[in-house]
């Protein structure tokens, strides 16, 4: 199935500044969530960030802060963005049966987030070039085992051109401007 950018919703998943230097290409990963973050906001996808407690862990990265409303970013201790009653809360309201997820930590928050999501019924897209983890090795085998659980793997590109779909879509010059240099 194909992400739709009228059903889906881009779920960033607890990219705090304090975490950050441990992760590994943390620039990187910020770049790429960013990346996300606007080419949601041409598209009118909805955008919700999870901070995972953020009394102790700090806010989400200042580079994609900015960019995100301040409503949709929501505070948690579980987990899983699935098992926080804030974070579902604001999930249901977007009312999207599709979500898109980037962010960190791949085989904490990221995997159990989407494997959760994914058997409430929604349709997962994890965006492989923007999660990551302290070890490379932790990220890689949480997308062995979020694929194995059926969970769709994807890239940022991919995520892009399937929400603007055509080339004679009105977003299309100006996403291919901004984010295919």
């Amino acid at each position: 199935m194909l992400i739709d950018k009228t059903e889906s919703a881009l779920l960033v998943i607890d990219v705090q500044d304090k975490l950050l230097p441990g992760v590994h290409e943390h620039e990187k990963l910020v770049e790429n969530c960013r990346w996300l973050i606007e080419a949601a906001e041409l598209m009118g996808v909805p955008v919700m960030a999870s901070e995972q407690y953020p009394q102790g862990v700090g806010p989400t990265a200042p580079a994609l802060r900015e960019l995100i409303k301040e409503e949709s970013v929501v505070a948690k201790t579980w987990f899983s963005c699935a098992d926080s009653e804030a974070c579902m809360s604001q999930l249901n309201k977007l009312d999207c049966p599709q979500v898109v997820i980037c962010g960190m930590e791949a085989h904490v928050c990221v995997l159990q987030t989407a494997m959760k999501l994914q058997q409430q019924g929604k349709q997962v897209y994890v965006v492989t070039d923007a999660i990551s983890a302290r070890q490379p090795h932790d990220t890689e085998a949480a997308i062995q085992r979020m694929q194995a659980a059926g969970v769709t793997m994807v890239t940022r590109e991919m995520v892009g051109f399937e929400w603007v779909r055509r080339s004679d879509a009105p977003e299309f010059r100006e996403f291919s401007k901004r984010f295919l240099q």
